[in-house]
């Protein structure tokens, strides 16, 4: 999304404006490229050791993830294709490319739709993994994830492909904004405003069944379920940065449907949304132990040359710390039918369950 064009600005007179690689005359030549590069290196390797976590950590190998990998997929285009072009264009010391501008601004687009669509979909995963029966999980098939998500790929290329095809708007690089405030309405409704609705509805409806749950004495949820919990709270975190950073920019653009909008306003939320696929990697580092633990792996691994073990220790390794519960993760389960003595004893009945087990420092060890 970035380059200088010459053509008018969104209001008709001509402002001093440089898109692809930030304004000419508040950062020098060295500074804009050490900016664009620091930022293409961060987000790129923090993409990709995302998308590796998915893959080594067992905690995190469901099939419902691959959501979480789809969106780390859009943020890696950004930040390995979108970001390096403005370097090359001040390596090259170009000032008009309509092409790359272009290129750029296609891509972006492309990428901010499919988040959306993926992060409604992660939503929905959410809520079944937590909240239905393990049969209704069981219907999500990694062949149906699959075929989710290339929908995903292929409804989002062909919107913005009809988009710059029919020159429908809105264009980052040509500013055709004005008069097409309707068409916005409907395809911003459609596209972005209904997926947003149905991500925060569904963890909303999670988090209210949760806390009902947990104000049960009886409520005992086995661990997989605390961790699904923490992972979903992360996804929250996620959903709220991507509407941080992209919704003041989608608020200027409707704007400047109807009135002027400075040049140097909407290239500067241009570029605060396209920092999203930077952090939103260091999100889940964050906030989430499984993800944080991979990625420390990743980086020993990787940079330190450590060898480490990505898999999970057997029974006759090293003893694991007193007073943790060993429980095998299952692919879903309904954080209510725990509660129940009839399902405790059927789990024991199908999975060899024997609370009596007994261990060297006196704990037991329960297997469901």
């Amino acid at each position: 999304m970035l380059q200088n064009q010459s053509a008018l600005p969104l209001g008709g007179e001509p402002e001093p404006s440089a898109p692809a690689t930030l304004s000419a005359s508040d950062w020098s030549r060295v500074g804009r490229l050490l900016l664009l590069s620091s930022l293409a290196v961060i987000g790129s390797v923090g993409n990709v050791f995302m998308i590796s976590a998915v893959m080594i950590e067992d905690h995190l190998k469901k099939r419902g993830n691959a959501f979480l990998v789809n969106v780390a997929l859009a943020d890696l285009l950004v930040t390995g294709l979108v970001i390096p072009a403005s370097t090359v264009v001040i390596l090259a010391g170009m000032q008009d490319s309509p092409s790359v501008c272009s290129f750029q601004w296609f891509l972006g687009i492309l990428c901010c739709l499919v988040t959306v669509l993926t992060m409604a979909a992660t939503a929905a995963e959410n809520y079944a993994r937590l909240c239905l029966p393990p049969e209704c999980y069981t219907l999500l098939t990694p062949g149906r994830i699959t075929a989710t998500l290339l929908a995903i790929w292929a409804l989002s290329t062909v919107a913005v492909g009809l988009q710059f095809a029919l020159d429908l708007g809105p264009n980052y690089c040509t500013h055709h904004l004005a008069g097409l405030l309707p068409y916005h309405a409907v395809v911003g409704s459609l596209f972005v405003l209904l997926p947003a609705l149905v991500t925060f509805a569904c963890y909303a409806q999670i988090a209210l069944r949760v806390r009902a749950a947990k104000s049960r004495p009886s409520f005992k949820p086995p661990v997989t379920f605390s961790w699904d919990y923490a992972l979903m709270k992360t996804n929250v975190y996620s959903s709220v940065l991507f509407v941080a950073v992209w919704l003041p920019l989608g608020i200027t653009l409707a704007v400047a449907s109807v009135q002027h909008v400075a040049t140097r306003i909407f290239y500067n939320l241009a570029w605060l949304a396209l920092s999203k696929s930077c952090f939103n990697n260091l999100i889940y580092c964050v906030t989430n132990r499984h993800f944080r633990n991979a990625y420390v792996n990743l980086f020993h691994y990787c940079c330190c040359k450590t060898t480490v073990s990505f898999s999970r220790r057997q029974r006759g390794d090293v003893a694991r710390p007193s007073g943790d519960v060993r429980v095998h993760i299952i692919p879903g389960y309904n954080m209510y039918s725990y509660t129940s003595p009839q399902r405790a004893r059927e789990t024991c009945k199908t999975a060899s369950c024997r609370p009596g087990t007994s261990r060297p420092n006196g704990r037991d060890v329960y297997e469901l």
